[in-house]
């Protein structure tokens, strides 16, 4: 498959170009990003060439992977999927509903494949677990902790501008939602939503299957503080999502893997950008519900 890079920053450069390149099945065409320096050095960096013209990328690739900010992303994507080309992207598809929706509907509309980058739900050990919970059933509550120090010094994020505006709800709110939501069922309210210390959110949801649970989501802790933790108690009893085994740039891979399969075969992931929609939908109820 012939694949665009849509975006050069950290992410870029740390997970997507290099997994991309390295990918057997994969001929990475080319980079456009909004910095046509760090496009062309980029995109030198894995023997393929800067585009200065987004569109003359999307006329030369059968995909595109994004790894922008989630508002630019919502849009070129949305274009990307309209111009009859599949799609990797990132979470969050997007930071306000409507955004999310041009894409879902995008896709949808113009029959292509799509896929989310939700990192956890790409991990081997995860996914098994997911999926083992999912069949298993009976959970009461859970509660999801995801604590990060981003803007720590020595952190690639620190200087992340959409990071900063939007804070931990929309960068690891959806880390947290594409574990839960695939267990306990649909988001059927947001019930209680507070501000914790700087950009720290608490949230209290209440699932389609009768279970609850809380979320504790901050890209400021401290460094010592900082780690993801989801445990499920239920008649079962307790378990918590095992530790990952895999760097990002192999969960990226299995991701690659998942566009070329649902490509081929036309069937609907699980992580498509109608589920990322929904992830979208509850961030923005819970975000309006912190605003009062």
């Amino acid at each position: 498959m012939r694949i665009g890079l849509l975006g050069t920053g950290p992410w870029a450069r740390l997970v997507h170009a290099p997994a991309l390149a390295a990918h057997e099945a994969v001929d990475l065409v080319g980079v456009w990003g909004r910095r046509p320096e760090a496009a062309k050095e980029l995109a030198g960096s894995h023997g393929t060439r800067a585009y200065d013209d987004v569109d003359d990328l999307l006329a030369d690739v059968d995909a595109v992977a994004v790894a922008l900010a989630p508002d630019v992303q919502a849009g070129l994507a949305a274009r990307a999927a309209r111009a009859g080309r599949h799609l990797l992207l990132d979470k969050p598809l997007a930071t306000s509903v409507t955004g999310g929706r041009a894409v879902a509907d995008a896709v949808r509309d113009a029959q292509v494949a799509s896929i989310i980058f939700f990192t956890t739900r790409f991990q081997p050990e995860s996914e098994a677990w997911i999926t083992e919970q999912a069949d298993q059933g009976g959970w009461f509550t859970a509660r999801a902790q995801w604590l990060g120090a981003a803007f720590a010094e020595g952190s690639p994020y620190a200087a992340s501008p959409w990071r900063r505006e939007r804070g931990a709800l929309w960068d690891v709110g959806p880390h947290a939602l594409s574990v839960l939501l695939p267990v306990l069922g649909d988001v059927e309210q947001v019930a209680a939503a507070a501000h914790g210390p700087e950009d720290t959110v608490h949230l209290v949801l209440r699932h389609a299957g009768g279970a609850s649970s809380a979320l504790d989501l901050s890209l400021t802790a401290p460094p010592a503080a900082a780690g993801a933790v989801v445990e499920l108690r239920g008649e079962s009893g307790v378990t918590r999502l095992p530790e990952r085994s895999q760097g990002a740039q192999q969960s990226y891979a299995r991701a690659v893997e998942a566009l070329l399969a649902a490509a081929r075969d036309g069937s609907p992931h699980p992580c498509d950008a109608a589920f990322g929609l929904r992830v979208t939908a509850i961030l923005a109820e819970a975000e309006d519900l912190l605003r009062g």
